[in-house]
């Protein structure tokens, strides 16, 4: 498939001439908000804009937010020597505002702000009504992507639905709110989005895409029905016959097979030119998530996998009485070959060719997403063209079976299971597993998320949902497997602390719970 990269920076500046009596002059062919929004052309350059926030370091799914939603919980950890990154997994943060939180914090609510724009302007344009509902359906699940991540990350946040100004100083809204906003933008992109579109415009959100982010929004707030509805659409409803699984695993995490049957919604990202000028959304379109993630010599190791998730894909071999193939898909380590560290390669050489010390020789890294597969023997670079999949079908189902399960239909659950094991080559759950109740498959539901989605930015949340941020006793279960949650302290790890420059600069900002 053709590969669009959807961004547009829209500069909202005045252009000055000096003149002998030095008077500056504005120059009227400059677009600013007073001239710009007059056209369909300038509604969808509006709407890539806040596509084009995609390529920021703090921005949804690009540097910083696999050590949120990864790194952070119990499945990863930090060996970087940079303490503030360090802190963010080790939940001993002491700087608020440094680089990593300050940045995730402000380009998400530039997000939000280059969305409200879109939202606040385009319905005034004369031009196309389709074309126009179409572009504001995108901008309100665009929107509800930045909220949902803000409001799981920090919680306490304010609610902006337009433009704002310098001299806002917004107050938090209760998390009720917000949610419930996020759900009435993604029902209201959901009836205006299309199933799909041609391959020019390939990467724009769907309809199936709004589905599923709600139905992922309801399951997050333990709104079981409603997720079941939401996520039905896409699985049994008028979207079944758009989403299916690859039949290879690691076609999610390549870019060559990008935008495939089992994609959702993914973000994308593509290799610019070397040489080609300072990184920016403009000219740095990849996405510098790999070099924090690469082993040593081919990235900074800053990130690293817990060893046991490793051993959950032991539990069970194949059908064929093979290790589960996704394991050398996520986990890159001494065995990531099931013959060991002389057949395990590491961007083109032996594992066991690295002459890793004893330490780095135990270490695991998240694979997902690496480079490694076509860049031999270099160093991890800071525009890498695969697209990071923020929902994928396969993901798609596990929720739904999870609903439908939290609804007692668990026995209607296990199909879903069941196609996402068949694809790794494993026993259906239904002959291995038969008749489990609620909480027995729930269990196991967890299990199955380790194995299919580790390293994609859906575990932190997990666990939020599923209490472990809540009670002692599951919190224990975090700390014998991650010792970092030793520092977990509950009523305040559950969210970051807000960036401390952004509550110095508005008193009606509130910092979270306990920092």
């Amino acid at each position: 498939m053709k590969k669009i990269i959807l961004y547009s920076i829209l500069l909202f500046t005045f252009a000055s001439c000096k003149k002998s009596m030095e008077l500056d002059i504005p120059n009227p062919n400059v677009p600013d908000e007073s001239n710009f929004w007059q056209t369909g052309t300038d509604a969808l350059l509006g709407v890539n804009a806040v596509y084009g926030n995609f390529y920021r370091n703090g921005a949804p799914f690009s540097r910083w937010m696999p050590f949120y939603m990864d790194v952070r919980s119990d499945d990863g950890y930090s060996t970087s020597p940079w303490n503030e990154l360090r802190s963010i997994g080790a939940h001993n943060i002491t700087q608020y505002s440094f680089e990593v939180n300050y940045d995730t914090w402000w380009h998400h609510w530039r997000g939000v702000y280059r969305a409200n724009q879109v939202l606040a302007r385009v319905p005034s344009i004369t031009m196309d009504e389709n074309l126009k509902n179409r572009y504001l359906g995108e901008a309100k699940f665009l929107r509800a992507l930045y909220y949902y991540n803000l409001v799981t990350i920090w919680g306490n946040i304010p609610l902006i639905l337009e433009p704002s100004q310098p001299s806002d100083k917004p107050f938090q809204a209760p998390q009720e709110q917000v949610w419930a906003q996020i759900e009435k933008d993604l029902t209201e992109a959901a009836a205006a989005l299309p199933p799909s579109y041609n391959n020019d415009n390939i990467g724009r959100a769907t309809k199936g895409a709004a589905y599923a982010l709600l139905g992922r929004v309801h399951l997050q707030q333990k709104e079981y029905q409603p997720a079941v509805d939401a996520l039905r659409w896409l699985v049994e409803g008028d979207g079944r016959s758009l989403y299916d699984l690859t039949a290879n695993y690691a076609d999610n995490f390549r870019h060559t097979t990008e935008n495939n049957i089992e994609s959702v919604f993914e973000i994308q990202f593509k290799m610019r030119a070397e040489n080609s000028g300072e990184d920016g959304p403009t000219s740095n379109v990849g996405t510098s998530r790999a070099p924090f993630f690469g082993p040593p010599g081919h990235g900074f190791n800053d990130a690293n996998m817990n060893r046991w998730v490793v051993h959950e894909f032991l539990k069970e071999n194949t059908t064929g009485g093979q290790r589960d193939p996704r394991l050398a898909i996520t986990a890159l380590y001494d065995s990531t070959d099931v013959r060991g560290p002389d057949f395990s390669i590491v961007y083109g050489g032996t594992f066991t060719s690295k002459n890793y010390d004893a330490n780095t020789r135990n270490r695991v890294w998240y694979r997902k997403y690496l480079d490694d597969y076509f860049r031999i023997n270099e160093f991890e670079i800071f525009n890498s063209p695969v697209n990071f999949r923020v929902i994928r079908f396969a993901d798609v189902l596990l929720m739904y079976a999870e609903a439908l399960n939290e609804v007692n239909r668990t026995a209607e659950a296990y199909a879903h299971v069941d196609r996402v094991r068949q694809r790794a080559g494993l026993q259906r759950l239904s002959v291995t597993m038969p008749g489990m109740n609620k909480e027995q498959f729930l269990r196991q539901l967890m299990h199955e998320r380790i194995t299919e989605l580790t390293g994609e930015c859906t575990r932190w949340n997990d666990l939020a949902r599923w209490g472990f941020f809540d009670d002692a006793t599951k919190l224990a279960e975090l700390k014998a497997r991650d010792p970092e949650f030793n520092n977990f302290v509950i009523g305040r790890n559950k969210y970051m602390p807000i960036p401390q420059t952004e509550i110095d600069i508005n008193p009606n900002l509130k910092q979270n719970d306990n920092w």
